[in-house]
C-alpha cells in the first residue's frame, strides 16, 4: 500500500485549482458559470474520500488472491515492461470503460460522471462515491496475474485518469495529428454528449486507437455541437442524491421483476440511454 506522503496532494490541488480559475474565467468571459455543480462535483471528491479509509471493494480481495498466484514476476529494470504496462493498462480501461456503459450495475457509479449538464474541468472528478461498490477495476485483473503488483497497476490507472483530467475543457480546440493515436479533449466531447449521432463512443483512455480498431470511434461533427447530460437530466446538486440515483432506479427495478431473467437485466443488463440537456444560457 501506498504511503500518504504530503506530496501527494500536489496534484489534486492542483486539479481543484485549475477547475476553480477555469470556472472564474468562463464567468467572467461568457458570464455564466454552473457553480452549483462545481460544488456538486467537490461534494461528490470529499465523500469518495471519506469513504476511501474504510476497508471496502469488491475487486480487492481478488487482486491481492490473484497477486499471490500469479504466474510470473514482472521485472520492471527495463523500458519493456513498462511499455507493457501502459499499453495493457489501455487496453483493459477500454474494455472496463465501454462496460461501464453498457452494464447497468457498472453504470449505476459511472453515470455520475456523466450527469453534469455542462462539461468543464470540474466535473472531472465527479466519479461517483459508490465506486467500491462496482467490480469494474477486476477487468485489471490480467496485468496482476502476468505479474504486475496490484500497487503498480493501481497507479497506472491514477496516471490515466489523471491525464484525463485536462480532456474536460470544451474550450480546448483540435490537436492535428494527435487526434489520431491519441484521446483529446475533442474526442472527448463527443464521448460526453447525450446526441444520438454520439452516444457510446470514445471509450479510451490515453490512446484512442482501440476505439477505432473496435468501431466506438466517433469524430465531432461541424454543425453537430455537443449537448451533455442523462436521458433523465440531473436537476439536483445534492452529491448524495446523485451518487445514488441509479442504485435506487436498479433497487426499484429488482423489486418489481416479475421473473429472474427480469431480474438479472434490472442489474446487469444494459442502462437507459442519454438525452439532451438544457445548457446554462438557456436557465433561468
Amino acid at each position: 500500500m501506498l504511503r500518504p506522503y504530503p506530496s501527494m496532494l500536489f496534484a489534486p490541488l492542483l486539479i481543484l485549482a485549475a477547475a476553480t480559475l477555469e470556472g472564474l474565467l468562463l464567468e467572467y468571459v461568457r458570464g455564466c458559470y454552473d457553480w452549483r455543480a462545481y460544488f456538486a462535483s467537490l461534494g461528490d471528491l470529499g465523500i469518495r474520500a471519506a469513504l476511501s479509509i474504510l476497508p471496502l471493494g469488491l475487486a480487492t480481495g481478488a487482486f491481492g488472491w490473484l497477486w499471490d498466484h500469479r504466474l510470473y514476476t514482472m521485472p520492471l529494470k527495463s523500458v519493456w515492461p513498462w511499455v507493457v504496462l501502459f499499453f495493457g493498462q489501455e487496453f483493459f480501461y477500454y474494455w472496463m470503460h465501454r462496460a461501464d456503459h453498457r452494464v447497468r450495475w457498472l453504470w449505476a457509479t459511472h453515470s455520475v460522471h456523466h450527469s453534469p449538464n455542462e462539461l468543464n474541468l470540474a466535473a472531472a472528478y465527479r466519479l461517483g462515491w459508490t465506486q467500491r461498490l462496482s467490480f469494474g477495476p477486476i477487468f485489471f485483473a490480467p496485468l496482476v496475474l502476468m505479474g504486475f503488483a496490484p500497487v503498480i497497476v493501481g497507479a497506472a490507472l491514477g496516471l490515466n485518469l489523471l491525464y484525463q483530467f485536462w480532456l474536460h475543457a470544451p474550450w480546448m480546440p483540435r490537436l492535428g495529428p494527435l487526434e489520431w493515436v491519441l484521446n483529446t479533449p475533442a474526442h472527448h466531447r463527443v464521448h460526453h454528449a447525450s446526441n444520438p449521432e454520439y452516444l457510446n463512443a470514445n471509450f479510451g483512455g490515453v490512446l484512442i486507437i482501440f476505439d477505432r480498431c473496435f468501431g466506438s470511434f466517433r469524430k465531432e461533427r461541424a454543425g453537430v455541437p455537443p449537448r451533455y447530460g442523462l436521458v433523465e437530466p440531473m436537476s439536483s446538486y445534492n452529491p448524495l442524491v446523485i451518487g445514488s440515483r441509479e442504485w435506487i432506479a436498479i433497487a426499484r427495478d429488482v423489486l418489481s421483476s416479475g421473473s429472474p431473467r427480469a431480474l438479472l437485466g434490472s442489474v446487469l443488463g444494459p442502462p437507459r440511454s442519454r438525452e439532451p440537456a438544457v445548457p446554462c444560457s438557456h436557465r433561468r
